[in-house]
């Protein structure tokens, strides 16, 4: 991803009012509290990719992990003669296999951008600290004809990481490369849904309840599944321990 940062004019933060609005109008009508983006030019990438014309910065790292490749577990290859079950067949990924970029980042060099207290609608309840990201790892509903994958956003691309108009608001992705793309998908993303390196999709944040059970559910330290699953396994062991160590006792 190319991590170029541009500066907010006070117009540009000044024109996000009109577009809550509208995305507020949405949620009424449609009973969903993020409305889907309709008709995105939409590429594939992974990590460890090598730079290229399309990508000149190499994704070993990502917006908000210098050692990306390394907590993956290694190159995620989009070749699909290497993968099988939807993960490269060399290792298995220590993180969720079916991630995506969007072009925003809400971290700034310490803190947090000065808009994204207002822009990102979780910013409140997702705020963990100056140094915690709100946007990573969050859940994207991504679909292409009858089929919808889910996936964890864990990189800002493609090619602009402050476009809050388009992630958060109503405006169209603006850029001229890779046919004006506004959404990064991961080789497990592409294999689910059936997609061309280059293609056109919908998506729209989701909350985790409105999250289903597949394939996106089973790997990942970074996976809410595994980590919801993880506790409910601990919680059950602790409160069954004492009506076995009953059944046990003389």
């Amino acid at each position: 991803m190319i991590k170029a940062i541009s500066i907010l004019s006070i117009g540009a933060l000044a024109t996000f009012s009109p577009g809550c609005s509208s995305t507020r109008q949405s949620v009424l009508a449609t009973g969903e509290r993020y409305p889907w983006k309709k008709n995105i030019v939409t590429t594939v990438f992974w990590v460890g990719e090598k730079p290229s014309g399309n990508n000149p910065v190499p994704n070993r790292i990502s917006s908000w992990d210098k050692n990306w490749s390394r907590s993956y577990g290694g190159f995620d290859d989009p070749n699909p003669a290497h993968r099988s079950n939807y993960v490269p067949v060399k290792f298995m990924p220590r993180q969720n296999p079916f991630y995506c970029a969007l072009p925003y980042n809400d971290k700034a060099r310490t803190g947090h951008r000065p808009e994204a207290p207002r822009v990102v609608p979780w910013f409140k309840e997702a705020y963990q600290g100056p140094g915690v990201s709100t946007c990573k790892d969050r859940w994207v509903a991504i679909r292409k004809g009858d089929r919808t994958v889910y996936a964890q956003w864990e990189d800002a691309g493609p090619f602009r990481t402050d476009y809050w108009q388009y992630v958060f608001g109503n405006e169209r992705p603006k850029t001229a490369l890779n046919r004006g793309a506004g959404l990064d998908v991961s080789p497990a993303v592409r294999d689910y849904l059936g997609l061309n390196e280059t293609d056109v999709t919908d998506w729209r944040f989701v909350e985790f309840s409105e999250v289903p059970r597949g394939p996106w559910a089973t790997l990942g330290e970074n996976n809410t599944f595994v980590i919801s699953d993880r506790k409910t396994g601990s919680e059950f062991a602790q409160a069954s321990r004492p009506a076995a160590d009953r059944a046990i006792a003389p």
